[in-house]
């Protein structure tokens, strides 16, 4: 037997899964066979990845803001109003001013979709009659209602849910669909049955409206579209009024019908000093919200009603709706009017998503995609890009480090400027994890994605909804390079289930944020643990031949080199000679920093450890094992703090060749 020899290894190169066996041991030692739950870093290494928490500990309204229809209701009958999805038996809520929290009990529930109210039977009595339109807060659903739209935008995030959109700073939800239709009044007294004669009105109710009237019981739903005259209307209602109203009565508007929404994406603009958020649901007209009055454009025209893409380009505003782009006239977000500067352009395919760089606009279908140059209607131009290459789910499009990623039919692709002006690459950045990349495309039926900008880093996040939390599947790409995939490295994410993501930065905090349909808002990057859950992670290298793939060896020390922020605990284990059947395999070894006299603040007692003690950055070990090659499967399962890990050495002997 020879003399013992150092095999040194820098981590680096990400996940690679189209090489064989022994040539990624030979060219990509530094590479990984397994990534999950780790993350090529910018720093070297691979990293842990953050968790994630609750961004606000309250449930997401799956219902919007339902209000009791009708005072004086006593026993286990309660009729809701203002609401436009059915509840379930079993949902739990709590009513305004009244004490107790209230169980919906089996086949308890009789809705009216029409005109927007529920008849409910409790499974225990009320404990006081509640007032009119007193406010009904759902504390816990028996079924799940998927978050359909996330914006990270200033100091809070926005979020829709069914009918309805709302923003939070992470203590409570605000509905924010509750248009004000100016200082609305009772037109006259002695009013009675289905009309309700109004002035004072300054926008146009639309069907399915909800309001109240001051000194009149119930709550009313406007039935049909209004058509208002210099700010009076007659409103057809259900039901009919519960009273007379008198003559100047405040009418209050409750809820703004956004029914049927899909997806719910946003954009951010300021065309006048005020910033704002443009709001496009796939079914109803587009609305835009300056963080007081949310404002829907019943102006805009049947191109643009049910618009499912929304992008601000040349300060305007460009909507997509099947294979048609409107956009607004300049500096106006309500101007559709020709000869204002508004118009449309047909791109000759169903637009799967919009994003705008390098001051262009570029418009993606599912087999091709366009860019759209100039600057107003006047010298707006569509040009193509690629006729063979598309983009299969527009909430995929991202920037990063000056290209666009998105996911088309063969995995991820780079949208890249090249040196001639006008001309872009293409490349196709995924295919060293493509057997990776086929089986999440077919696995998953949705997908989202988010950028960590401070890491260079986009994910790639799937979601079905057969597919439990501890299963969903994600994709990490960190990009090396300022251009171009050729650096770029990837892993693999289990445990971040998300249908809708985004991120953005407040002031200097970037903000990242995802749901899905267990109810909640969450906040990525937060974190040691996956909401309480455990991190699990693993990371295999390559299997090492070490120069001579047909001489045998013997391995005695392994030096593991990693940067901790906190405790660490890990199990490594030896996968001798291709990991093939039947070959025996060491039992595991656990790395620990967690005894000694280092102490971490939160997890031992004052006086049982020293604060401020180096952390332990190099683990040495025994190890036992003999084989023609070997690879190292480094594995946890817990709430430690990320750590890196940045290089191995190995010691071992070679045998004589038999």
């Amino acid at each position: 037997m020879d003399k013992w020899q150092t095999y040194p290894v820098e981590f680096r190169g990400g996940l690679i899964t189209n090489l064989s066996p022994l040539q990624q041991g030979i060219n990509a030692p530094g590479s990984a066979r397994i990534l999950r739950n780790y993350e090529p870093s910018i720093e070297g290494g691979y990293r842990r990845i953050e968790g994630y928490d609750k961004y606000d500990s309250n449930i997401i309204p799956p219902y919007g803001e339902p209000v009791v229809h009708g005072a004086s209701q006593t026993g286990t009958t309660l009729i809701l109003g203002a609401i436009q999805t059915s509840p379930a038996a079993g949902d739990t809520f709590t009513i305004a001013d009244v004490a107790g929290t209230y169980t919906i009990a089996s086949s308890g529930v009789v809705f009216d979709a029409t005109n927007n109210r529920v008849t409910l039977t409790l499974t225990t009595s009320l404990a006081t009659s509640p007032e009119n339109a007193a406010v009904i807060t759902f504390t816990s659903t028996s079924s799940n209602y998927r978050a359909i739209g996330v914006a990270s935008w200033e100091d809070k995030v926005i979020v829709a849910k069914n009918a309805d959109v709302f923003e939070t700073t992470g203590s409570g939800f605000t509905k924010i669909n509750t248009y004000d239709y100016g200082t609305p009044l009772v037109n006259g007294a002695s009013q009675t049955g289905t009309s309700l004669i109004v002035d004072g009105i300054t926008g146009i109710p639309q069907a399915g409206d909800v309001f109240k009237i001051a000194g009149v019981d119930l709550v009313y739903t406007v039935v049909a579209d209004a058509s208002v005259s210099s700010g009076a209307a007659t409103l057809s209602i259900n039901p009919a009024l519960d009273s007379s109203p008198a003559d100047d009565a405040v009418i209050t508007f409750i809820s703004l019908n956004r029914e049927s929404a899909t997806k719910v994406r946003f954009t951010q603009y300021n065309f006048t000093g005020t910033d704002k958020i443009a709001i496009v649901d796939g079914t109803n007209p587009p609305a835009v919200y300056d963080d007081t009055d949310f404002v829907v454009l019943n102006s805009a025209p049947s191109d643009v009603v049910g618009a499912t893409h929304v992008v601000n380009f040349q300060n305007a505003l460009f909507f997509a709706k099947g294979s048609t782009l409107s956009f607004t006239a300049p500096y106006d977000d309500d101007a559709f009017d020709v000869a204002a500067g508004a118009g449309s352009i047909n791109v000759n395919g169903a637009i799967t998503g919009l994003t705008v760089f390098r001051n262009q606009l570029i418009i993606f279908t599912e087999r091709q995609i366009h860019q759209l140059v100039g600057s107003s209607i006047a010298n707006f131009n569509l040009q193509p890009i690629t006729r063979d290459i598309g983009c299969l789910e527009g909430d995929t499009i991202q920037e990063i480090g000056g290209d666009v990623m998105f996911l088309a039919v063969d995995g991820l692709r780079l949208l890249s400027a090249t040196d001639r002006i006008g001309d872009f690459g293409l490349a196709a950045v995924s295919k060293v994890i493509q057997n990776n990349m086929t089986q999440f495309i077919s696995t998953n039926t949705d997908f989202t994605s988010c950028v960590i900008r401070e890491k260079s880093q986009y994910r790639l996040l799937g979601f079905n909804s057969n597919i439990t939390q501890e299963n969903a599947q994600g994709i990490i790409a960190t990009q090396f390079a300022e251009q171009g995939g050729a650096n770029t490295g990837f892993a693999e994410t289990r445990g971040i289930r998300a249908y809708v993501a985004a991120s953005n930065y407040n002031e200097v905090t970037e903000v990242v944020v995802f749901a899905n349909d267990d109810g909640y808002l969450y906040q990525m990057e937060s974190g040691n643990s996956f909401d309480g859950i455990n991190i699990q992670t693993t990371f295999a290298t390559p299997h090492f031949p070490m120069q001579d793939a047909r001489v045998r060896k013997t391995f005695y020390k392994l030096f593991l080199y990693m940067d901790p922020q906190g405790s660490v605990n890990f199990d490594v284990s030896l996968k001798l000679d291709f990991d093939t059947q039947g070959t025996i395999q060491p039992t595991p070894i656990t790395f620990t920093n967690t005894g000694g006299t280092s102490g971490f603040y939160g997890e031992v007692v004052y006086g049982e450890a020293v604060y401020g003690t180096k952390l332990l950055k190099l683990f040495e070990s025994q190890i036992i094992g003999s084989g023609f090659a070997v690879s190292f499967q480094f594995e946890s399962d817990g709430t430690d703090p990320p750590y890196s890990l940045d290089a191995l050495t190995t010691e071992y002997a070679t045998h004589d060749r038999r």
